[in-house]
């Protein structure tokens, strides 16, 4: 059970540049009802940490890239020698991005809605034609771990650990699926930019957003907390791992003992089993996004968790950051 419940969010008590105070306590990180890597759901304890009150934007990243001249991985070649044998085409600027079919596919092959498109990055997000008008106050996209950490550490800041984000994600509702509460859409609103319709050939629209949306578009958390659920994933710190490989032991005559600020497994352990060519760690991403659909992906739940090869960018991946100070 989380040991801070409070009617008032605690991100309206204390800010430290904008960001939002999360009092450490105790939580059940993960779920036994849901996807199997969720599992087994496991008490977890953080300490108290500053949070971004939403994922980093086009405008501040800008900001930092113009700072720095800092330049993406999209935005650079591939090293040939991290992967040998590749296509030199494939070896090109460039990243992942969603691409709806015209109809019904095989749910089973991402690649019937996935595109690596050449001269897609942060600053064109569906393709070198494409430019950031009008979204500057959007999350950031195509920004691989690499471009994340950079980020974080010229603000000085951190990437949040999947039991942090996990636990600021709840909002103080310790046994909800959902940020919010158990109901999807309860009394008919949207809390959330996920897809309505049958993914991926069909995009209802009905929360009124295609694609990624403005920060603030739908309601905080109870810590004052935007888009933890839906809009981007996000990236972790944490190097993937199955939960059962992190749990913690059987319970005890004083019950089951709560794991202290975890950070996930070990980077040779994170990579993918079955590709020994391509030896590419994962780092854990959180919170689903706006591709999100009850059809094919529910993993709009603070619960849910997927691993990302850090070496890859997309459409629908952001991050934000976090600070392990007191106020």
């Amino acid at each position: 059970m989380v040991t801070t419940h409070r009617s008032t969010p605690p991100g309206q008590q204390a800010h430290r540049d904008g960001m939002v105070w999360i009092p450490g306590g105790r939580f059940t990180m993960g779920s036994d009802r849901h996807y199997p890597e969720e599992a087994p759901a496991h008490p977890v304890t953080v300490d108290g940490f500053w949070i971004d009150p939403g994922p980093v934007t086009n405008a501040q990243f800008e900001a930092f890239v113009q700072a720095t001249g800092y330049q993406t991985l999209a935005e650079r070649p591939a090293d040939p020698a991290a992967y040998p044998g590749a296509d030199p085409a494939l070896l090109a600027p460039a990243s992942a991005v969603f691409t709806p079919p015209p109809h019904p596919v095989d749910l089973r092959d991402p690649y019937q809605w996935w595109s690596y498109v050449p001269g897609a990055d942060w600053r064109h997000p569906t393709g070198p034609d494409t430019s950031l008008h009008g979204l500057g106050d959007h999350p950031v996209t195509h920004v691989a771990w690499a471009d994340a950490l950079a980020y974080a550490t010229w603000a000085c800041k951190q990437i949040p650990t999947e039991a942090e984000w996990e636990y600021a994600a709840r909002g103080g509702l310790p046994d909800s699926q959902f940020a919010w509460g158990d109901e999807l859409n309860p009394d008919g609103a949207h809390m959330a930019n996920t897809w309505q319709g049958e993914f991926p050939h069909e995009n209802l629209r009905l929360d009124g957003y295609a694609g990624t949306s403005p920060i603030g578009a739908f309601p905080a958390n109870r810590y004052g907390l935007y888009d933890m659920i839906g809009n981007v994933w996000e990236w972790t710190s944490d190097w993937y791992a199955e939960h059962r490989h992190l749990a913690p032991s059987a319970p005890t005559c004083c019950g089951t003992p709560a794991r202290a600020n975890p950070a996930g497994g070990d980077q040779a352990g994170s990579v993918e089993p079955g590709q020994p060519h391509l030896r590419i760690p994962r780092k854990v991403m959180k919170g689903g996004s706006h591709l999100c659909a009850p059809n094919y992906c529910r993993r709009y739940r603070p619960a849910a968790r997927m691993p990302q090869p850090v070496d890859t960018s997309t459409c629908h991946l952001g991050f934000r950051c976090v600070v392990r100070t007191a106020p």
